[in-house]
């Protein structure tokens, strides 16, 4: 009997050293997320409730319903909404042209590489190509004055403005899409799609009653995700509007780094409401795709 156990103890001696290795592998993520996540969310936390004394005080959260930080993070929200909405749609689409519409192999190779440098090219250098492209001397704003005559400043664009900023952020968030949708695209098993047609259904109705409400959970969830993209960006938003447009990354770096407007308790009050909405986004992410894991697993 103690021979038993002893074989028992050295068969699962190699399976505990895997075990301890393999924890070992994901020491570093733990670290990182400690030092650069839960670390900084704690400290925020904490700055949010105490005075320029170290006092414990509510006036930095009672200052966020002032009419100008309101309308900063009402700002926020239209722009991080509509860049989500259209670069939902508008990755969707390219998503679906390139896995499902029958195009060369090639087309949805090229896109997803273009897609995977995209949705990481943001920040300072993503508001100067836009400035160099549509500014007001850049190379399309001169070209379409030089060749037609049209200069579209004068037909009420403006880059540095909502719509302007909007463009910008487009630009990173439908490639976000298409990398994310493009394998729930790929989930569609052919067998649906079969049995729909068998049973005398259309194209339409194939999407209407199948696969649409299959991918709907994972479309929802992964326009949420691109909805805390844009809410969250701040780079790209100063280097392009230069602090003119409200917006609630921008009020967050005043309030701690400005000299006017010097507040770090207001700051991290502000920064805490936003961990809160990107907390609230990436829990409805989640929710949404583990709903949409259950029929494409």
């Amino acid at each position: 009997m103690a021979t038993t156990a002893v074989e028992g103890n050295q068969m699962n001696r190699p399976a505990a050293v895997q075990s301890l290795w393999t924890w070992l592998g994901v020491v570093p993520f733990f670290l990182f997320a400690l030092a650069f996540l839960f670390a900084p969310t704690t400290s925020l936390f904490v700055g949010a409730f105490q005075n320029t004394q170290g006092n414990f005080t509510l006036d930095n959260v009672r200052a966020l319903g002032q009419p100008f930080i309101l309308r900063a993070y009402w700002v926020t929200i239209q722009i991080s909404a509509v860049t989500a909405v259209f670069g939902g749609l508008f990755g969707f689409l390219l998503a679906y042209a390139t896995v499902l519409g029958g195009l060369p192999r090639w087309t949805r190779t090229a896109l997803l590489t273009f897609s995977g440098v995209a949705s990481n090219f943001a920040g300072v250098p993503l508001a100067f190509a836009f400035i160099a492209t549509l500014g007001r001397v850049g190379l399309v704003t001169t070209l379409f004055k030089q060749w037609f005559g049209f200069n579209i400043y004068d037909q009420g664009f403006n880059l540095y403005s909502f719509v302007g900023l909007s463009l910008t952020y487009l630009y990173f968030q439908f490639p976000l899409m298409v990398l994310i949708i493009s394998p729930a695209l790929e989930g569609l098993k052919r067998e649906w799609r079969e049995a729909a047609e068998n049973l005398g259904a259309s194209n339409w109705q194939y999407w209407r009653h199948v696969a649409l409400p299959v991918l709907l959970p994972s479309l929802l969830g992964t326009m949420i995700l691109l909805f805390g993209n844009a809410f969250g960006a701040y780079a790209t938003a100063y280097a392009l509007t230069g602090g003119s447009l409200n917006l609630v990354p921008i009020l967050i770096g005043a309030q701690i780094r400005g000299d006017v407007l010097h507040n770090p308790g207001l700051g991290y009050a502000l920064a805490l409401g936003m961990v809160v909405i990107m907390a609230v986004s990436i829990a409805l992410y989640s929710l949404l795709q583990r709903r949409t894991a259950r029929w494409l697993a």
